[in-house]
């Protein structure tokens, strides 16, 4: 829980960082191939994680659990696309990635129930 969770928080901020400045530049590729890295290892590691709310598919997987799946296919095909020059479908399976990866998952684990919210507000 904790590795997933120091290894999700400075994609929130690299994210963030990487939409709302210059694309293309040096800096701009080295946070983008470290927030890939860590988004991607992340999103692997929370696949071992149990879903404790909602329903479970083979008593461990739950919905979240298909957010991780997205976010792992997901940076492959953005470093492909950017690859082969396709910079707009980049942007586009970047953002998909920080809204539904980052943003949306965390607002989940903001529930009731779950691991952040008992540490924040429990």
């Amino acid at each position: 829980m904790y590795l997933h969770l120091s290894t999700i928080l400075p994609c929130v901020f690299l994210g963030a960082y990487l939409i709302g400045f210059k694309k293309g530049t040096k800096l701009h590729r080295r946070l983008g191939m470290a927030y890939m890295g860590l988004i991607f290892f992340s999103s692997f590691i929370s696949l071992f994680m149990e879903a404790r709310v909602g329903p479970q598919f083979l008593n461990h997987f739950g919905w979240i659990h298909s957010l991780s799946v997205i976010t792992m296919t997901t940076v492959p095909i953005s470093i492909r696309a950017v690859q082969r020059g396709n910079i707009k479908r980049h942007q586009r399976t970047m953002l998909l990635l920080y809204f539904s990866g980052l943003l949306i998952a965390g607002g989940f684990t903001l529930v009731p129930g779950r691991f952040l919210h008992e540490i924040l507000f429990g």
